[in-house]
C-alpha cells in the first residue's frame, strides 16, 4: 500500500482538496520522516515541528482552500529568513541569528497555503556549488552518502529526493536549483529572471539569484512554480516594470500535464568557461547526452548543433561579479575568521575591486546576455548536461584553496552560469543514470538542462513532461525514500 510520500505533490494536493487526508496529517507524516532519516542526511539545519502543527492547524482553520499550495509542506532554504526562526545562511556568523521579520518569498508561500517544516541546508551564504558548512554535518546524496547532493539548495534536494518534502523551493544565481536536483535525480527550474515576482533578480547585482521549485515530477515543479508566482491563484503582484513575458495560457502546471507539442531544439556542448578552464565531460555524461538527442528525435522534435561564440571575457566578469557580491556580506575585521577560505577569499577579493572594474564586468556580461539570446533565437529550447561530472564525494572540493575550489566548482557546473547571466528559463531533468555497481539496485543520477527563450517556462515544461512520459523518472528512488 502506497505512503503519503509516495505519491506527488499534486496527487496529495488533491487528496487534501477532497478531504481524504487533513493538512496536520499529512505535516505528521513529513515531520515523522524528517525526524528519523535527517540525521543521516542532513537535509534540514532546523527542523520547527510544533510550529508546523501550528500552522497546518491554522491552514485548516482559516486558509482558503483556493489558495495554490493548500496544505502542502515544504521547507525554507536557509538563505531566507522566517520571523522567529533560527536563519543561519550556512556561515557560523549567524549561527545563532533569529530573524525579526520574514522575507518575502516565505510570506509568499505562507499565503499560498503551504506549510514550512523548517530550514533546509545550504553552504556558507549560497556561494558554493555543494552543500557543506561548518554550522552542521554535510547534507548527503540519498543515493550514496559518501557524496554530496551538489548545491547550493542541496538540503532542499535531499529533501525531496528521500520523501521528506513533497518538493522545495529554492534559489539559483549560478546553478544552484539545477545542480542539486541534476545530482539526486529531480526535475528542477531556474525561472526566467523578472518571473516570481518575490525572488525575481532584479534589483539584485548583475541580476543573477532567482527562486525556483525542485520536485520530482514536471508537474509538482509547475505547481510550485505557479504557487511561488501568484499564491492566490490571481494575477503576480509585479514590484517593477521589467518582467518577464508572461504565460498567455495562465498556470504553468496546465502545460506540464498536457505535455504537447513539437519544437526546434538547439543541442550545444560548449561552455563559456572553457577558454578559462580545461573543462571535461565524463563519458557517461556524454552518452546519457546523446540519449537524449535520440529520444527528442524519436518524439519528433527538430534538433540541430550549435556552438557558442569564444567570449574571452566571460570567465573574468562572472569572477569579479561573484567576489562583489560576496563583499557585501555584512562581516567585518570582528567576525571574519568564522568565515570559510572561499567565502573569505571572495569577500576580500570583492572588498579590492575598484568601482571602474564592476561597472566593465556589468556591461561585458550584459553584452554576453544580448550575444546569447541572439544565438539562441532560432530555436524553443537548448539541450546542454546539467552537470559535466556525477555528484562528487563529500570533501572533494578543496577547502583550503579558493583558487582551486573555485576551478573545481567551474569544472563540475560548467553549463549553470551562463543561464543564469543571460536570464533565460532552464530547466534540468533526470533522464539518465551511471551504471549500476556491486550489489546496488541503481546508478547515480544524470540530469539534462533545457535552456528556454525569455518567458519560455511553458515549452520546458511541455519538452519536459515527454521525456518524463517515457523515461517515468518518477519511479525511481533513492534507498532511503523507501525507509
Amino acid at each position: 500500500m502506497a505512503e503519503l510520500h509516495d505519491l506527488t505533490a499534486l496527487e496529495q494536493w488533491r487528496l487534501l482538496q477532497k478531504g481524504e487526508v487533513g493538512v496536520l496529517e499529512l505535516t505528521e507524516h513529513y515531520l515523522a520522516r524528517i525526524e528519523r532519516l535527517n540525521p543521516s542526511l542532513g537535509a534540514f539545519h532546523e527542523v520547527t515541528a510544533d510550529r508546523a502543527r501550528a500552522r497546518a492547524r491554522e491552514v485548516e482553520a482559516t486558509v482558503p482552500r483556493t489558495t495554490t499550495l493548500w496544505g502542502l509542506p515544504f521547507g525554507d532554504k536557509d538563505l531566507v529568513r522566517r520571523r522567529g526562526v533560527r536563519t543561519t545562511f550556512g556561515s557560523r556568523v549567524f549561527e545563532q541569528f533569529v530573524p525579526e521579520e520574514s522575507d518575502e518569498i516565505a510570506e509568499v508561500l505562507d499565503e499560498a497555503g503551504g506549510v514550512s517544516l523548517g530550514k533546509t541546508a545550504t553552504p556558507e551564504f549560497g556561494l558554493p556549488s555543494y552543500t557543506e558548512n561548518l554550522v552542521a554535518p554535510p547534507a548527503r546524496n540519498p543515493y550514496d552518502t559518501d557524496l554530496g547532493p551538489g548545491g547550493s539548495s542541496g538540503g532542499a534536494a535531499v529533501a525531496v529526493a528521500a520523501g521528506l518534502l513533497p518538493f522545495a523551493p529554492g534559489s539559483d544565481g549560478g546553478g544552484s536549483i539545477r545542480i542539486p536536483a541534476a545530482a539526486t535525480g529531480l526535475v528542477g527550474l531556474k525561472p526566467t529572471r523578472g518571473l516570481i515576482p518575490a525572488s525575481s533578480g532584479i534589483g539584485t547585482l548583475a541580476g543573477l539569484g532567482v527562486g525556483g521549485p525542485l520536485a520530482r515530477t514536471v508537474a509538482d515543479a509547475a505547481l510550485l512554480l505557479d504557487g511561488m508566482i501568484a499564491p492566490s491563484g490571481g494575477a503576480p503582484r509585479h514590484h517593477f516594470s521589467l518582467r518577464a513575458p508572461s504565460n498567455v495560457e495562465g498556470p504553468y502546471l496546465g502545460a506540464a500535464i498536457r505535455g504537447e507539442g513539437r519544437f526546434q531544439i538547439g543541442v550545444l556542448l560548449d561552455s563559456p568557461w572553457q577558454l578559462d578552464y580545461e573543462i571535461t565531460l565524463d563519458p557517461e555524461v556524454r552518452e546519457t547526452f546523446e540519449q537524449t538527442v535520440e529520444l527528442l528525435a524519436e518524439l519528433g522534435h527538430g534538433l540541430e548543433t550549435l556552438s557558442l561564440l569564444p567570449s574571452p571575457e566571460y570567465g573574468p566578469a562572472f569572477r569579479t561579479i561573484w567576489q562583489a557580491g560576496a563583499a557585501m556580506l555584512p562581516v567585518d575585521d570582528t567576525n571574519e575568521h568564522l568565515l570559510e577560505p572561499l567565502t573569505l577569499w571572495l569577500m576580500h577579493r570583492g572588498r579590492e575591486l575598484p568601482a571602474t572594474a564592476l561597472m566593465d564586468a556589468l556591461q561585458k556580461l550584459s553584452a554576453f546576455e544580448r550575444s546569447v539570446i541572439a544565438q539562441f533565437s532560432s530555436f524553443d529550447a537548448v539541450l546542454t548536461p546539467t552537470l559535466a561530472m556525477p555528484p562528487r564525494p563529500i570533501g572533494w572540493f578543496d577547502p583550503a584553496d579558493a583558487e582551486l575550489n573555485f576551478a573545481q566548482q567551474v569544472q563540475y557546473t560548467p553549463f549553470t552560469s551562463f543561464v543564469n547571466v543571460s536570464g533565460l528559463p532552464a530547466i534540468t531533468l533526470p533522464v539518465g543514470a551511471t551504471p549500476a555497481v556491486g550489489s546496488a539496485a541503481g546508478g547515480l543520477p544524470i540530469g539534462m538542462q533545457l535552456i528556454g527563450r525569455p518567458g519560455g517556462e511553458a515549452t520546458l515544461f511541455a519538452v519536459g513532461r515527454q521525456l518524463e512520459r517515457g523515461l517515468q523518472w518518477y519511479d525511481v528512488h533513492p534507498p532511503a525514500f523507501s525507509a
